[in-house]
């Protein structure tokens, strides 16, 4: 089978390592080279068991949607059936949200969560608006740069079961159930919640004054009455004073916005990346 990529690293701890603590993560995630050694991708392949076939599906339908906040799918390989299916994003630094929670020791600051939320919610009512559910929202799914957040893992809920099901709502857990938009609303009060207390189903208390309704409303257990993505958007990033610019994720990235632990941890992520002495290899 072709191996087109040489992997470098790993994005998310070994499951051995986070799986008592850190929420699921789907897929598995890989910061790779290209065989030729020039070019530097986020890598993702199925978990052992998973369906190659409907994994490579979703990706294919993935590099199809466009939204603010999101990484692009570049490429989809492995042959249908082969058991080698595999995705790739462009490459920057990059820490996983639990990643990033234990690299500051503890919840993020709140003006970080307030960032993280209104991007997500800015992804995703751009999606909405495009009549596209993500069906993955959940903590691990959020990936922090030195540019913003970034929203991953589309489609995850139809390709894989492991599901985060903390982050999952309650009206989507029952076998067969489709995913919808307030699945998607449910998985972002989940992420705000994890972000700002280390926990996607905290108690009330936990959760910052300023941010406690906004998360409420998300993870309320009616579907019907949870705010629409663009009202998120517009609580957590709200328009300029006059009224006339909308509210957007971009207007909060201010100096600062990630915790100095964040970035220095995105600094060595990159100096590693550039240590790293890999041959290249011609595939096979």
């Amino acid at each position: 089978m072709e191996r087109p990529y040489r992997l470098v690293t790993r994005l998310d701890p070994p499951e051995s390592a986070s799986a008592a603590a850190s929420p699921t993560t789907p897929y598995r995630r890989f910061v790779a080279r290209s065989a030729e050694g020039d070019r530097t991708v986020l890598f993702s392949a199925p978990h052992p068991g998973a369906d190659p076939d409907l994994f490579r599906a979703e990706a294919e339908a993935a590099q199809r949607v466009a939204a603010p906040w999101t990484l692009p799918v570049q490429a989809v390989g492995g042959a249908d059936g082969a058991g080698g299916s595999w995705f790739t994003h462009p490459y920057s630094p990059a820490l996983p949200l639990p990643v990033a929670l234990a690299v500051h020791g503890g919840p993020l600051p709140e003006g970080t969560v307030r960032v993280i939320g209104a991007a997500i919610a800015e992804a995703i009512a751009a999606l909405h608006a495009q009549g596209v559910t993500h069906a993955g929202v959940a903590p691990a799914a959020v990936l922090l740069t030195a540019d913003g957040p970034r929203l991953t893992g589309f489609g995850t809920a139809r390709a894989t079961d492991r599901v985060d099901r903390e982050a999952q709502a309650p009206e989507e857990a029952a076998a067969g159930a489709v995913p919808g938009t307030p699945g998607d609303v449910y998985g972002l009060g989940a992420v705000l919640a994890y972000a700002a207390t280390g926990h996607t189903v905290p108690e009330r208390s936990e959760l910052p004054d300023s941010l406690r309704s906004v998360v409420s409303a998300c993870l309320t257990r009616d579907p019907a009455q949870r705010p629409a993505a663009a009202a998120l958007l517009t609580a957590l990033a709200p328009p300029a004073p006059h009224g006339t610019v909308l509210g957007s994720a971009a207007s909060l990235l201010t100096p600062g916005w990630l915790p100095a632990r964040v970035v220095a941890a995105l600094a060595h992520q990159s100096a590693s990346l550039l240590a790293a002495d890999l041959p290249a290899t011609s595939g096979s």
